[in-house]
């Protein structure tokens, strides 16, 4: 009997990846070795476990997960990632194929797809989900693209941290820039997204998706 596929489960929600670790056990063909709460104890739980797979949220507290992912890649660029995440607009699932990803999943999926995704993942192959595949595929034909396509990963990444309500030094501090630095992506963001006050840059974030950090799920 061939071994089971390993797997490294990252949420910052306990009583979730208990669900996901049931799910996936249910599997005989699945052995979840590891959980992690963040970006960094990810990581480490990467590097200790190295599992074939690890499943890792986007909605993290702190650096997101594709900013785990980027990492995990840089030091293991063979490492098989399936993000799986409440987010299920196509910019999500691009940021993240592009930073490395094997495949990209929602949790409004149905609970098999995470085990066929996991399988088809730890076989060397990718899995996404059918709704974000086909807005992908849109997407790659220039249907329904927006402001979002014309974010840099940074301003990404700083938009989401911005509209988490932190303050302009603490965000400097988190991904070591200066505060002159955040202020100017500030800037540059507001004139991508026509947002002339905090208020409409939220509004502007809400309609690309984006959850603050203290609402993520």
């Amino acid at each position: 009997m061939a071994a089971a596929v390993t797997v490294l489960l990252v949420d910052d929600h306990a009583v979730v990846r208990e669900g996901y670790r049931r799910l996936l056990e249910r599997s005989p063909s699945i052995q979840v070795v590891g959980e992690a709460v963040d970006a960094q104890s990810a990581y480490i739980a990467f590097l200790e476990r190295r599992p074939q797979v690890t499943v890792m949220d986007i909605a993290l507290p702190g650096a997101s997960g594709i900013d785990a992912l980027r990492r995990i890649r840089a030091r293991a660029p063979q490492a098989q990632v399936l993000m799986f995440s409440m987010y299920d607009d196509p910019v999500f699932a691009a940021r993240a194929l592009q930073a490395g990803a094997r495949g990209y999943i929602t949790k409004a999926a149905a609970p098999e797809a995470l085990v066929e995704a996991v399988l088809a993942v730890a076989r060397g192959g990718s899995y996404l989900t059918g709704r974000v595949a086909q807005q992908l595929a849109l997407r790659n034909v220039g249907i329904g693209q927006g402001a979002a396509e014309r974010l840099s990963p940074r301003e990404f990444e700083v938009l989401r941290m911005l509209v988490s309500g932190r303050a302009l030094a603490d965000i400097a501090r988190h991904l070591g820039l200066t505060t002159k630095t955040i202020a100017n992506h500030q800037s540059i963001l507001r004139q991508k997204l026509g947002a002339e006050s905090a208020v409409q840059l939220l509004q502007a974030a809400v309609r690309l998706g984006i959850v603050p950090e203290s609402r993520a799920p």
